[in-house]
């Protein structure tokens, strides 16, 4: 009793010394305090300048003035868009396995390399894994990346590993898909079927099926053309509302008709309901497609990547890239934005991120609308002109600053002690290795 009571008064002590120690640590309400950045919001409707304010993980305001004596760490934005963290609904990151030309392996990417650079907190892998090796996938990828990996299942259960399995009608059973999907709700965002080179209707509707059983959305890669199977009968017919049609201007199923026209299946498709997603990658995205379907009013529902070792290099690059391509369509920041955070969110039933409500998980992009002359080529090599691109100036995840392009987050050197060393706070600074174990 003594003890405590010693220190008690030692407390209290030092308290009367410093009169103005209790007011500071009252006042230190926020971990982060990102200031004078132009927020655009989409769920909420904001497209205005603010003050975002984080703490714990979560944002803890957001209103047009908040004092930076309440924030632990202060970042001036002024200038830059920040938005919800990107959400990328279609990368392959399944790289773990070794196995080669397939996305169960050297054909993905990790995701940590490709999304935080780019304002990208959460994607979802389209399909890389199936019933029989997601756990392998969830083991060595989803449990070990900063990145919120979420996945599509394979409606094939070998997963996304070439011809040779993801032609086999016998390894696309439904209730195994669904009951995989079910062990990991949340987790598994939907069925995916992709690449199939037959003329059966046999993987779109045991897909769908495996939607059904455990509610979640089919998202398709249409696979070869045929004749037997026409787009115009998949979005009309056999996708539900909320399922999603990838690839949409890829050209390669009949989207545009020979006459220039929007496919009328694809306006049909979309009064039911169907999602149309971008899913560019390097071989599903062209010009002569886009350019003709954006004049003509259909624009996509959410825009994708379909990140792997095929796209990164080539048209896609990277999630800023491909939104930039729609700013040089004629697109507003605004309206790109939303189709890179809110509507994907909804899309995957994750309405908890892809928004800065107060409460949300204080997943972050600082983004700046570059101007000058930017060239976006497609998938055969075409560019196409622009002067605004899209650049990341820092990403935060989960109310931690993970990236930080050019240091707005930081002191300049010359304003230190001469024998400085950390400068970051765990509670904001996910970056400074002085924070981790050697």
């Amino acid at each position: 009793m003594r003890t405590k009571l010693h220190v008690s008064a030692i407390l209290l002590s030092l308290t009367m010394l410093l009169p103005g120690t209790s007011a500071v640590f009252a006042q230190t309400q926020y971990d982060l305090l990102l200031r004078h950045g132009h927020v655009v919001d989409s769920k909420n409707h904001v497209s205005a300048v603010r003050d975002v304010a984080i703490r714990d993980g979560k944002i803890a305001a957001i209103e047009e003035n908040i004092d930076p004596s309440k924030a632990l760490k202060t970042v001036d934005v002024k200038g830059l868009y920040v938005t919800p963290g990107l959400i990328d609904i279609h990368v392959h990151a399944y790289a773990s396995t070794g196995e080669k030309n397939s996305y169960a392996g050297d054909n993905s990417v990790w995701p940590d390399d490709f999304t935080l650079r780019t304002g990208v907190t959460t994607v979802a892998d389209a399909g890389s894994s199936g019933a029989r090796n997601f756990e392998d996938f969830k083991e060595h990828i989803i449990d070990r990346s900063k990145t919120r990996v979420l996945a599509f299942l394979n409606i094939v259960g070998a997963g996304m590993r070439g011809p040779k399995y993801e032609n086999n009608l016998s390894d696309m059973d439904p209730a195994v898909a669904a009951e995989v999907a079910k062990r990991h709700p949340g987790l598994i965002v939907g069925i995916k079927t992709a690449h199939y080179a037959g003329p059966e209707w046999t993987p779109v509707e045991n897909a769908v099926k495996a939607g059904t059983m455990a509610n979640i959305p089919v998202m398709v890669d249409f696979g070869t053309n045929w004749p037997q199977r026409p787009i115009s009968v998949l979005l009309t017919q056999k996708l539900r509302p909320g399922d999603i049609y990838t690839h949409c201007y890829s050209g390669l199923r009949n989207e545009l008709l020979p006459d220039g026209k929007v496919n009328p299946g694809m306006w049909e498709g979309r009064k039911r309901g169907v999602i149309f997603d971008v899913g560019h990658g390097g071989g599903s995205f062209t010009w002569r497609v886009a350019v003709p379907a954006i004049q003509q009013g259909f624009l996509p529902d959410s825009i994708s990547t379909d990140l792997h070792i095929g796209s990164m290099n080539t048209g896609m690059k990277d999630m800023l890239n491909v939104m930039s391509k729609f700013l040089a369509l004629g697109l507003s920041p605004d309206e790109v934005i939303a189709r890179s955070t809110w509507n994907p969110a909804r899309e995957i039933h994750h309405e908890e991120l892809g928004n800065l409500s107060v409460g949300s998980p204080a997943d972050v992009s600082v983004l700046r609308l570059a101007e000058g002359h930017f060239g976006f080529t497609d998938m055969y090599g075409a560019r196409m002109d622009g002067n605004r691109k899209f650049v990341c100036e820092m990403t935060v995840k989960g109310g931690k600053i993970l990236y930080d392009l050019n240091g707005i987050s930081r002191p300049d050197w010359k304003t230190l002690p001469k024998d400085y060393t950390n400068v970051g706070d765990p509670r904001w600074d996910g970056l400074n290795p002085a924070h981790k174990k050697h």
